[in-house]
């Protein structure tokens, strides 16, 4: 396995799927526990260190539709629009 942030992170999901299973052993989840402890706290997910710019369309498309969504709570649609506005 890398060492990459994806690999890291895919492993810190794995252990933290383990803890929450009931079907896991306690030795496993303590194993689990002491993984997720040595591990840094920054997210490793994150691509901090690459320059990567959102193309403005498709947020405004995004937001626009998060605004026409009946699924989406009032407060979360006056944010989209608020968003929208500042684009």
């Amino acid at each position: 396995m890398q060492n990459t942030a994806e690999d890291i992170s895919s492993a810190a999901r794995g252990h933290k799927a383990n803890l929450s299973n009931p079907n896991t052993s306690e030795a496993s989840k303590a194993h689990s526990k002491e993984v997720l402890d040595s591990m840094p706290d920054q997210p490793f997910y994150g691509k901090e260190d690459q320059n990567v710019s959102k193309n403005p369309n498709q947020v405004a498309g995004g937001l626009k539709a998060a605004i026409n969504n009946d699924n989406i709570p009032e407060s979360g649609k006056q944010k989209a629009q608020e968003k929208l506005d500042n684009l």
